[in-house]
């Protein structure tokens, strides 16, 4: 029998390697830079053509390469970041594995020029494939220039398979903002198709955080400084009123190093457990100096996952050092102890008269006075109805009104089952004319069967919603202009996604024009939004865009619509006239589906006769 094993061509290899350490234009990017980090760079320049699919390239000022590193460092597992096995536990630098290079240059056309600051004269090394095209002589600056021409141009595959040139873009600025991020003494340039997109000073950590998302952010933001035999934990968190449900900036950096902890994120939410409501978020920016034999980086090649060995004693660490910031912008109440017998008030020194006695003031308060209180309501209504658990609604007329209301309805409808409300119109469903608002938040109507209670805000949505789509599908959408039109201020990685998505904010109303820079002019905003901050809309839009991608415009008109009626919806706790619910239920059972909202939640439920009849059984 034939021997069939046989070893892959390095090409072949470097090909699969590439697989899992390239997998679009913002992994080079990473790779590069984090390289340019590594050779002692003080400045690096980043543009990008296309997106990166047409060139990368990315210039540094570091240490540079001699003839023969530039061409050793292609070869799979060359590098000069570890020598031993042991070096692995006493990790400092980005990269370590030696397959970055190799895999860029497998799978595009590789140009790189470098020189070291002991060599006079450089070296311009051409590779295309793995395969090395040229090499020559030439003059230029110490440091390295890499630039990577048509990527995955031999891998058609992978190449069809990348996303809009407006996808891949902003994933190379939000790789391009980490890196940034964590290396604050370093100065950075990014540039898209010859356009300069952002330009970073180096400067302090605070400095560096302000300069990619705006000055804004750093009025938000609190110090947190804890050091430990365990670990070191410095950066900032923002402050309670920071808190957002979508969108918000969310950092760990460990070493030096960008990663993904959700174990980690929880520790962060604790902290502020009782400050923020449970389904927002607030921004932070943690850094932990940890001893590199305590951790491991080795676990995926994006080195983005990382194990640690105290997790638990970390996790308490963070608790307590959030809370501790918190402590001191006040923003945890302080509970006071042991205050019998202590007087209320610090005499006044007088030095005229020391035998004045200094009286605290009196305020005086008309416990009869009630704004609300009319004589023919006082008249009218029942003591049990003033109690702190009646909340009133606006269509109150009688309490022997409302009791009557409350008699099943004699009309023959049958019983009602629970998908009846998929199938047919409001016209086919018998309910009685009244509607009567629960706390602000429910809207009940009797049925032949029973109670029918509405969530009056999911039901407003679900209309909106729906009204939403047509406009962005028709393109016709009417706007209401601003007295004084509002700037909006964004980091370059929401910048790119408000260019890309712009028509179709268009669509919905908003009036909104680009100034560059990341500056853009809201002037306009959708009839009916009357009350909302259309910034604050903006930016909820931008953030449920991001979690969703865009690269579906089906996707991307549903949570257009989304974000927008929920936020334009009615409140949970504001009175409805009879008039008002009418409408509503109306509208709500005219759409193709009222039962649900558009993200599935329930809008419907019916309280079926038998178990209100239990509930006076005894």
């Amino acid at each position: 029998m034939a021997d069939i094993i046989h070893l892959l061509p390095d090409s072949v290899a470097n090909q699969i390697a590439a697989g899992e350490v390239i997998q679009r234009p913002s992994s080079v990017i990473k790779e590069l830079v984090e390289n340019a980090i590594d050779a002692g760079a003080t400045h690096v320049d980043v543009l990008v053509e296309e997106a990166g699919r047409t060139s990368i390239q990315v210039i540094d000022d570091g240490k540079g390469m001699s003839e023969t590193d530039a061409r050793l460092a292609f070869e799979r597992h060359a590098t000069s970041k570890i020598q031993k096995a042991d070096d692995l536990f006493a990790l400092r630098t980005m990269g370590f594995r030696g397959e970055a290079l190799p895999s860029i240059v497998a799978v595009s056309q590789v140009t790189l020029r470098t020189r070291s600051a002991e060599q006079e004269l450089g070296t311009c090394l051409q590779i295309e494939g793995s395969k090395i095209v040229s090499q020559e002589v030439i003059g230029c600056p110490v440091g390295s220039n890499f630039l990577v021409n048509n990527l995955f141009y031999n891998v058609p595959a992978r190449r069809k398979f990348l996303k809009s040139n407006q996808t891949e873009l902003n994933n190379i600025v939000q790789e391009f903002e980490r890196m940034a991020l964590v290396n604050p003494s370093v100065s950075f340039s990014f540039s898209n198709n010859g356009t300069l997109v952002t330009s970073l000073p180096s400067g302090a950590l605070l400095q560096r955080i302000t300069g990619v998302f705006g000055k804004k952010m750093g009025t938000l933001l609190l110090n947190v400084s804890v050091d430990t035999s365990i670990c070191k934990i410095t950066g900032f968190v923002g402050k309670p009123e920071s808190s957002r449900k979508k969108g918000a900036h969310q950092f760990f950096f460990v070493n030096g190093r960008f990663m993904r902890h959700p174990y980690f994120h929880r520790a962060v939410q604790e902290a502020f457990s009782g400050l923020v409501p449970e389904s927002e978020q607030v921004p932070y920016f943690l850094y932990f100096d940890v001893d590199p034999s305590n951790i491991d980086v080795n676990i995926h090649p994006t080195k983005t996952e990382i194990k640690f060995e105290n997790e638990q004693a970390i996790w308490q660490i963070i608790v307590a050092g959030i809370k501790e910031a918190l402590g001191k912008y006040n923003a945890v109440p302080v509970i006071e102890f042991d205050t019998e017998g202590v007087p209320a008030d610090i005499p006044v020194y007088n030095p005229s008269n020391q035998h004045v006695t200094a009286h605290s003031p009196e305020v005086r308060v008309n416990p009869n006075f009630n704004p609300f209180k009319s004589d023919s309501y006082s008249n009218s209504t029942p003591e049990f109805l003033k109690t702190k658990d009646y909340v009133p609604s606006s269509s109150f007329k009688e309490w022997d009104e409302v009791e009557a209301s409350f008699v099943p309805d004699e009309s023959p409808l049958g019983d009602v089952p629970d998908n009846l409300y998929n199938d047919r119109s409001l016209a086919e469903i018998e309910r009685s004319s009244s509607h009567y608002q629960l706390r602000g938040q429910y809207i009940l109507s009797s049925v032949q069967n029973g109670l029918l209670v509405i969530d009056q805000h999911r039901a407003h949505a679900r209309v909106l919603y729906n009204r939403y789509r047509v406009q962005l599908d028709n393109r016709v959408s009417p706007s209401q202009g601003l007295l004084f039109p509002d700037i909006i201020q964004l980091p370059a990685s929401d910048a790119v996604i408000l260019s890309d998505i712009i028509d179709e904010l268009h669509s919905l109303g908003f009036d909104i024009t680009s100034l560059g820079g990341g500056s853009f002019s809201l002037q306009g905003v959708p009839a009916g939004l009357g009350g909302l901050d259309p910034v604050s809309l903006v930016g909820e839009m931008l953030a449920s865009v991001r979690d969703c991608g865009q690269s579906v415009k089906d996707d991307l008109h549903h949570h257009l619509a989304l974000t927008l009626a929920k936020n334009a919806a009615i409140p949970v706790g504001q009175v409805l006239t009879e008039t008002e619910m009418s409408g509503l239920v109306d509208d709500l059972f005219a759409t193709d589906n009222p039962n649900y909202t558009p993200d599935g939640k329930t809008i419907v439920a019916v309280l079926p006769i038998e178990n209100i009849e239990k509930l006076f059984k005894s």
